[in-house]
């Protein structure tokens, strides 16, 4: 339970860290390119094994370079989609992406699905989406409804890869890899701001990137922890992980950015406590 904890903590410091993005006018995109720079040096650092060309021939060598390509990606729509739809539906649809890996867990590992469950996912969902929607909030639906569908899927399939396709052994190499491929791809994407558009680098996004990349790096490295600690179910544990952090950056949001907080708010944060109850128990 202490590394599901810690995987809800750390993934609630990205929200404060966008947060500060937001409030301190620094470039999102250059931050986001820096992150996968520490992560990746995060991971090689912690790889305790010596890295030899066959790296290319192990069986998740080639998900991790779709994982990473996947990352960057996912990144762009889910600003897309904020931009466009609103930033309460690129929450939504961020967040009920969890109903992926909950299924994938249940269908394909074979774990269990008993009415209490069931009924906990519901909730969890339920939760999900009440707590996510904000007063006030520029929601538009029928703009560019393609968008919201991507980030749903994509989100999902990232959840359900990083599970599926994880080593059980060293995993501090698989990350590695991961990050890595965003960060080059993302480095491509500054050059061209750079030289084309005449976006330039500013130094202020080197701090910013440097705290998101260790909490980044934290909140994936922990997750994979509790999926793979005796007696959780991976549908179990992304329930709980998912709604878990919708709570507390909610609650993050009320505390610490005196955000306004709906009775819809408030009830997703009740049923966020009784699905996490129903699941776990």
């Amino acid at each position: 339970m202490i590394y599901l904890i810690l995987s809800i903590l750390s993934s609630t410091a990205i929200f404060v860290v966008f947060k500060l993005l937001s409030k301190y006018n620094v470039n999102t995109l250059q931050v986001i390119v820096i992150n996968y720079i520490v992560a990746f040096t995060i991971g090689i650092s912690l790889n305790d094994e010596r890295i030899r060309p066959e790296i290319i021939y192990v069986d998740w060598f080639m998900a991790a370079i779709g994982l990473g390509i996947l990352f960057i990606t996912i990144f762009n729509v889910m600003a897309l989609t904020a931009q466009k739809n609103g930033l309460s539906v690129a929450s939504v649809a961020s967040k009920m992406s969890v109903i992926i890996p909950v299924l994938f867990g249940i269908i394909v590992y074979g774990e269990s699905a008993g009415l209490q469950k069931i009924i906990g996912i519901i909730l969890a969902l339920t939760a999900v989406f009440l707590a996510s929607i904000k007063p006030k909030s520029n929601v538009v639906l029928t703009k560019s409804i393609y968008l919201p569908i991507l980030l749903f899927l994509g989100s999902g399939i990232i959840d359900t890869s990083i599970n599926h396709f994880a080593p059980n052994g060293n995993k501090a190499l698989f990350l590695a890899v991961i990050f890595g491929i965003s960060g080059i791809i993302g480095l491509l994407i500054l050059s061209y701001k750079s030289l084309i558009l005449k976006h330039y680098f500013k130094t202020k996004s080197i701090p910013f990137g440097i705290v998101l990349g260790i909490i980044n790096y934290a909140s994936i490295h922990y997750i994979l922890k509790a999926l793979r600690v005796d007696g959780f179910e991976s549908s179990s544990v992304f329930t709980i992980n998912n709604v878990a952090i919708v709570a507390v950056s909610t609650l993050v949001g009320l505390f610490l950015f005196k955000e306004r907080i709906s009775g819809k708010n408030w009830f997703g944060i009740l049923l966020a406590l009784i699905s996490i109850a129903l699941v776990t128990l």
